[in-house]
């Protein structure tokens, strides 16, 4: 039986996501006119696990489609369902002629961040193996978040993957990279949050967030999966969710918007990734908002800073 204090943690957790969730991803309803702009497939199936569809819904400009794809990631603290669908963040790409994929992952608190990174680069593969249908070039792909969701980002363009040639799945053969990321106030490093050495892996800052933290493995001779709890494969999972340990001079060109006076991540986070990808001549910008905490009112028009940077690097060839 659940005892009242449980319960009453699990429901401010609850109320937390969603809070987070809504700040990191503010809601725009959409006008007629705005509505004729696009066309709408939802739910369309980019993998399963345990049974479970994993789905996106692709939206396609109706009118001088520019041949790029841009992924939107729906999370906020790595929570995410299909209801965080919002057509109206990404007008400004619509607009200018990009396919838009609405990537919704697998939700914590069933799934846990290492999880949830394995469903976004099988997203980005399946939408790369239907670029002929969806009319988009596969070499073109930009994927945008806030938040957990700006991490998600930032881990597929610091760690995607060139795919394994000798998966039974054709899909998994194919690359998980992307060509450019911009994305709002991302977490970037677990290990050093807000200064050198504080641990945020569902502790200290991020005690109120315990589920995507709650790393499990596979016990082989309890045929169950089990909690990890050994202190240095916590800390090795940790650098590897962390999108600062895998910075590279491969890597693709970065736009980071943060607001100085973010209360969940702070903005450390954002300028100790600039500072790497700088180290390694990566292409980056950081867009600080002054006083600004975790979303601020016009943060929907700061879209149009990504669309602008989705321009200057997924240009056609010419």
């Amino acid at each position: 039986m659940v005892s009242s204090t449980t319960f009453r943690l699990s429901l401010r957790c609850l109320f937390l996501i969603v809070v987070f969730s809504a700040v990191a991803s503010p809601f725009t309803v959409l006008n007629a006119a705005d509505s004729d702009i696009f066309t709408r497939q939802e739910d369309v199936i980019y993998g399963r696990k345990f049974g479970t569809a994993l789905t996106l819904d692709v939206f396609t400009p109706t009118e001088k489609p520019n041949g790029a794809a841009v992924i939107a990631v729906v999370s906020g603290g790595w929570f995410s369902d299909h209801g965080g669908v919002n057509p109206g963040s990404y007008l400004p790409f619509l607009k200018r002629g990009y396919t838009v994929f609405a990537v919704v992952h697998g939700s914590q608190p069933k799934f846990t961040i290492p999880e949830v990174l394995t469903d976004m680069h099988r997203a980005v593969r399946f939408i790369r193996s239907r670029a002929n249908e969806f009319h988009i070039d596969p070499k073109r792909i930009g994927i945008t978040g806030g938040s957990a969701g700006g991490h998600l980002s930032l881990m597929i363009g610091t760690s995607g993957t060139d795919g394994d040639p000798n998966a039974k799945d054709p899909v998994d053969r194919l690359s998980s990279r992307v060509q450019a990321v911009g994305c709002f106030y991302p977490p970037t490093d677990f290990l050093n949050w807000g200064e050198p050495g504080i641990n945020a892996l569902g502790k200290g800052p991020l005690a109120w967030l315990p589920s995507p933290f709650d790393f499990r493995e596979f016990d082989g001779t309890a045929k169950k999966f089990v909690s990890v709890t050994d202190d240095e494969k916590l800390l090795r999972i940790g650098r590897e969710i962390s999108p600062i340990t895998h910075v590279s001079a491969d890597d693709p060109p970065t736009l980071i918007i943060h607001g100085d006076a973010d209360k969940v991540v702070p903005i450390q986070q954002a300028q100790v990734m600039i500072e790497k990808l700088k180290e390694v001549s990566v292409p980056n910008e950081l867009v600080n908002r002054p006083g600004q905490g975790h979303g601020w009112p016009t943060l929907l028009k700061d879209v149009d800073l990504f669309a602008d940077w989705f321009d200057k690097h997924l240009a056609a060839a010419k």
